[in-house]
């Protein structure tokens, strides 16, 4: 990969610029959109993605990248703290539309960082990070997973996105298949809900709760869209730089695309829903140019972890294509993770190697290409160095900086990436080899296995990406170091000192 002077990466190659240039950054992270999903990764789908194929071939493509989970809310934490979500008391699966916040009090956020540095900081989409949502009654159990709990709908949400560092949320509470089914602007519900949503099956898959007479499920992304651009506007017509995150709630459950993109693809609704994602990135990408700030706007696209659609082999089986209630496509109509292994959850690759690119005018090289491995974390420490914002002791632990890889001064990473799948199944990541620190999937695919206990499995996904030969008994050495590097930063609280990175910097290391 080819970068001019005076360039750092972000998984991408960004310009360091002087404060008064610093970029917006527009952060757009897709739920559940599979590597095999975007055309420009996938040259066998037919499923068009124009406006992501744009953000490719105008910057850069990160094709060795990872959400530090296999599921939702573990990596919206890492992403937004540049920490590891298994740190917290959160171990495996995830929260509820009703669940008590996860972001510790005095933990900072990208957005938090980001108006230290004097950006004007909004977040628009799924937050999934939970709420203090206020109740009718104090012992209401606000721990229950999928009913209500007692909210006050009508009272004022005491934690939400808005206490972590942005000054403008407008979204909903979780995942689009779980209750309350109600808009949240700031620190309040929109909107009384006067329904009861009836639980339904895949592929229009909710569960049952309370719902507004406002929230339509196949509108919800449309409304985002409104709001975001919205945001984009009048942020632009002002004096200060400003930062978007957007969390998309598609192409996750419930896959129920728009009317008006049902049958474009021909490969069901959850082909429509993907196409759908990606007209909803194309709207953002107008609404930059549209105000003016198109040249001056970093733009990340990435997802959460992979698809749920699973990948059939046997070319007499049944698929989504025949039948929109089964969760899983023949190989030869589409492959939503591409020739990975397993689906969102495993820890096989297909759960947390993601579609990542990046976009900036006249800094990032069009049509570059990043084959270096990193992680969704590692976007805070990058983001901090070029916006001149220094890290603190208890601050993005698992966010290691790029820039010295582009620079010269580092051929990797530096420090293995660790990998975690829904049922809290360990694996690490250091240049070709990949240990599995568990005999299964730690997922959906079957074995699922159980979190460290043996077997373990190594894999060089350099000459084997699939995981289809396990190589452990062969390497004994390399499963034995990076065991032992796995428990270092497990135990040690982080992957990363970035007060010795500093160190490193000033005294031109």
């Amino acid at each position: 990969m080819r970068c001019t002077p005076k360039i750092v990466l972000l998984a991408i190659c960004f310009a360091v610029v002087a404060k008064a240039e610093t970029p917006n950054v527009v952060l757009i992270l897709a739920d559940d959109m599979g590597y095999g999903d975007v055309q420009t990764l996938n040259s066998k789908s037919t499923i068009p993605t124009p406006h992501i194929d744009s953000l490719a071939a105008a910057g850069l493509t990160a094709t060795d990248a990872h959400s530090p989970s296999a599921v939702c809310t573990p990596t919206r934490y890492g992403l937004l703290t540049g920490r590891y979500c298994w740190r917290t008391s959160l171990k495996k699966g995830v929260l509820g539309g009703y669940s008590k916040p996860l972001i510790e009090p005095n933990r900072s956020t990208i957005g938090a960082m980001l108006r230290r540095a004097g950006y004007r900081t909004g977040a628009v989409g799924k937050w999934h990070l939970g709420m203090k949502m206020p109740l009718k009654s104090s012992d209401a159990n606000t721990r229950k997973w999928d009913g209500d709990p007692g909210i006050n709908f009508a009272g004022v949400i005491k934690d939400s996105p808005i206490h972590h560092g942005f000054d403008y949320y407008f979204g909903v509470s979780a995942s689009l298949d779980m209750a309350p089914y109600v808009y949240v602007r700031n620190d309040g519900f929109t909107m009384e809900p006067t329904l009861q949503q009836k639980a339904v099956r895949f592929p229009h898959f909710v569960r049952k709760g309370p719902r507004s007479e406002d929230f339509i499920i196949d509108q919800v992304l449309d409304k985002l869209t409104e709001e975001a651009t919205g945001f984009i506007k009048n942020s632009a017509a002002g004096d200060k730089p400003f930062f978007l995150y957007m969390p998309l709630t598609g192409p996750h459950k419930p896959t129920q695309p728009h009317e008006r993109f049902r049958g474009k693809t021909k490969l069901g609704e959850y082909g429509d829903f993907v196409h759908q994602v990606d007209w909803t990135v194309g709207q953002v990408l107008k609404s930059l140019k549209d105000a003016g700030v198109e040249d001056e706007t970093l733009v990340i696209f990435t997802s959460d972890n992979g698809s749920y659609m699973k990948r059939f082999n046997n070319a007499d089986k049944q698929d989504h294509v025949d039948d929109n209630s089964i969760q899983a496509y023949r190989s030869t109509n589409h492959t939503a993770n591409g020739v990975l292994r397993g689906t969102k959850a495993d820890i096989w690759e297909a759960g947390h190697r993601v579609p990542m690119f990046a976009r900036w005018p006249g800094h990032i090289e069009a049509g570059s290409r990043l084959e270096s491995t990193v992680c969704l974390t590692d976007i805070y420490a990058t983001v901090a160095q070029i916006t001149e914002q220094p890290l603190s002791e208890n601050e993005a632990e698992d966010s290691v900086s790029m820039i010295p890889v582009v620079s010269g001064n580092a051929a990797t990473r530096g420090v293995p990436v660790v990998h975690h799948s829904v049922a809290g199944m360990f694996a690490i990541r250091d240049g070709d080899w990949k240990l599995v620190a568990g005999n299964g999937s730690g997922g959906r695919e079957a074995p699922r296995g159980k979190p460290d206990t043996k077997p373990f499995t190594l894999f060089n996904l350099k000459n084997d990406l699939s995981e289809k030969n396990d190589v452990a008994s062969e390497n004994p050495e390399v499963v034995a170091r990076l065991s032992k590097a796995l428990d270092d930063i497990r135990t040690n609280g982080r992957s990363v000192n970035h007060a010795k990175a500093a160190e490193a910097v000033g005294a031109g290391r």
